[in-house]
C-alpha cells in the first residue's frame, strides 16, 4: 500500500498550494526557468506573449505564461544550494504528488527546468560578458550528503581526479559531481563556453575573496583553475548549479544550468553592465528554450 505524506511533511497552505512557492499543481508549466534574484523573474516574463499568474511568497516569485504555443514558469530561488533544496522538492511535489490524496502518482512527470544566473569565470579564456554552459556541477557543499543518489562511472573519475588535484581543508565539504542533461545541453552549444561549473556555500572566503576574514584554503582558487582531467576544465563558479543537477539526479528532471559570466577572477575584472549582459543571457536562452 503507498505511503500517504503527513501534513507535517508536505506543507500545503489554505488555497491549495505548497508552502513555500504558494503555486498550485496547475499553476505549475512543465518547462521551468530559474532565477536566484525575485526582480530578475519579471526581466523574463516580460517576454511572454501571455501571462497566465504571478505568484509570490517571500524570495519565491513565480510567473507562469506563454511564448507562441510554450507554456513556461519562472521561478526565482534566492541564493544557494538551501534554497534548491526547497525549490526543487517543492516543484517535484507540485507535478509528481496528488495534494489530495497525498500520495505519490503512479506515472511520474520529468521537468525541464533552466538555470539562467551569473557567474564568475576562473579561466582567463573565458570574457566577461560571455555566456557559460555548465557541462557538470561540482558541490562544494554538503547538501546532497542528506540524499541517496548513484554517480556514474564518468561522474566518479571526474571526481576522484578532483580530490586528487584540489586539496581540501579537513572536515570540509565532501565533493560531489553531476551531469547536465544531454537532452537540453545540446540545443546550447554555438555560442557558449561550457565546462566544470563549482557551486561554493558562500560568496566570500568560499569562493577566495577576502575582505577582513582570513582564508583557511587560500589556494583553492589556483587549484580550481588548473584543475584539468581528460580535457575537463573548471570554467566557472557560483552557489546553486550542483544542487540543480543533484537534486534533478535525484528528482528525475532533466537539467541545465546557464551562466552570464559577470567577473573573470583570473584577470581580476568585472562587467561594466551586468544586467546588460542578463538580459542579453535572457534573451538568448528565450529563444532557445521556446522551440524545445
Amino acid at each position: 500500500m503507498d505511503k500517504r505524506i503527513a501534513e507535517s511533511e508536505l506543507i500545503i497552505n489554505s488555497r491549495g498550494a505548497v508552502y513555500h512557492l504558494d503555486v498550485r499543481p496547475e499553476e505549475l508549466a512543465h518547462t521551468i526557468i530559474t532565477v536566484g534574484d525575485p526582480d530578475r523573474v519579471q526581466g523574463v516574463s516580460k517576454h511572454f506573449d501571455k501571462i497566465e499568474g504571478k505568484y509570490q511568497h517571500r524570495e519565491f516569485v513565480t510567473h507562469t505564461g506563454y511564448i507562441g504555443n510554450k507554456r513556461l514558469s519562472v521561478v526565482s530561488t534566492g541564493i544557494g544550494t538551501d534554497n534548491i533544496d526547497i525549490v526543487f522538492n517543492e516543484l517535484d511535489a507540485l507535478v509528481n504528488i496528488d495534494f489530495n490524496t497525498r500520495l505519490i502518482k503512479p506515472e511520474l512527470t520529468s521537468l525541464q527546468i533552466v538555470r539562467l544566473g551569473t557567474s564568475g569565470a576562473l579561466q582567463d579564456s573565458i570574457p566577461v560578458d560571455s555566456f557559460v554552459v555548465s557541462s557538470h556541477g561540482l558541490g562544494l557543499d554538503n547538501l546532497m550528503t542528506y540524499y541517496a543518489y548513484e554517480n556514474t562511472t564518468h561522474e566518479k573519475q571526474l571526481l576522484e581526479a578532483f580530490r586528487g588535484q584540489v586539496a581540501l581543508q579537513p572536515g570540509g565539504p565532501a565533493p560531489s559531481l553531476f551531469t547536465a542533461s544531454e537532452k537540453l545541453h545540446q540545443h546550447f552549444r554555438d555560442g557558449f563556453h561550457t565546462g566544470i561549473t563549482v557551486t561554493c556555500p558562500g560568496f566570500y572566503a568560499p569562493q577566495g575573496r577576502v575582505l577582513r576574514g582570513t582564508l583557511s584554503n587560500p589556494n583553492l582558487i589556483d587549484n580550481l583553475t588548473s584543475f584539468n582531467y581528460d580535457h575537463h576544465r573548471i570554467t566557472n563558479f557560483e552557489m546553486e548549479t550542483s544542487a540543480i543537477y543533484g537534486m534533478g539526479r535525484v528528482l528525475g528532471h532533466e537539467c541545465l544550468s546557464i551562466s552570464a559570466i559577470v567577473a573573470n577572477r583570473i584577470r581580476k575584472e568585472f562587467t561594466k553592465d551586468g544586467g546588460a549582459v542578463v538580459a542579453s543571457l535572457i534573451e538568448k536562452g528565450l529563444e532557445i528554450i521556446a522551440g524545445i
